[in-house]
């Protein structure tokens, strides 16, 4: 039929009910992730390894932690890696760890355990951890830094881009210099 028009009327309750159930999950869900801020101290949060031990705000206390986001298919994140290696071979005995987290998923945890075999610091899956402390994954790599009194240092959704040896050492260094409560 040419020119039909649609006489049906819209159901605005229906609308109105499915647009506020999605605006309440929506400000949970930004509630939930939302980004951690800079000089306060990071919400809890539990990483567990490849080797199954977890890493959390309270297991890291007296210890300076670089969480550092990555991914095998990321190459920036794969070039930044052997920098970070470095830091940590020269930083471990002052009170320095490092946990690489990666968003691959599960099915790729050899990859992830093939990638990690040329590093000392441990790995993570961000599918076996709660990350929700530092809000939503945005990009990688993000590299964090949370001093010896569980206080965001760095935050790398707001210091973007790849990492190197002189970075990570000037946002670290003062914070070793100070002694742990």
């Amino acid at each position: 039929m040419r020119g039909a028009v649609n006489h049906t009327r819209p159901n605005y309750l229906e609308q109105f009910r499915l647009a506020w159930i999605l605006l309440t999950i929506l400000g949970m869900t930004s509630a939930a992730c939302a980004e951690p801020e800079l000089g306060k101290p990071i919400e809890a949060f539990r990483i567990t390894t490849l080797n199954g031990d977890q890493i959390t705000p309270a297991s890291q206390r007296g210890r300076v932690l670089v969480v550092n986001l990555w991914a095998t298919w990321c190459l920036p994140c794969r070039e930044e890696m052997p920098a970070i290696e470095a830091f940590f071979a020269r930083y471990r005995q002052s009170g320095v760890d490092v946990i690489a987290i990666s968003l691959d998923d599960r099915s790729e945890v050899m990859s992830v355990r093939k990638v990690m075999t040329s590093y000392s610091f441990p790995a993570a899956l961000a599918t076996d951890s709660d990350l929700s402390a530092f809000g939503r994954v945005r990009q990688v790599p993000a590299t964090f830094i949370i001093d010896r009194e569980g206080i965001l240092r760095r935050n790398g959704w707001r210091e973007v881009g790849v990492v190197d040896v002189l970075t990570l050492e000037k946002a670290v260094q003062p914070l070793l210099d100070q002694r742990a409560k």
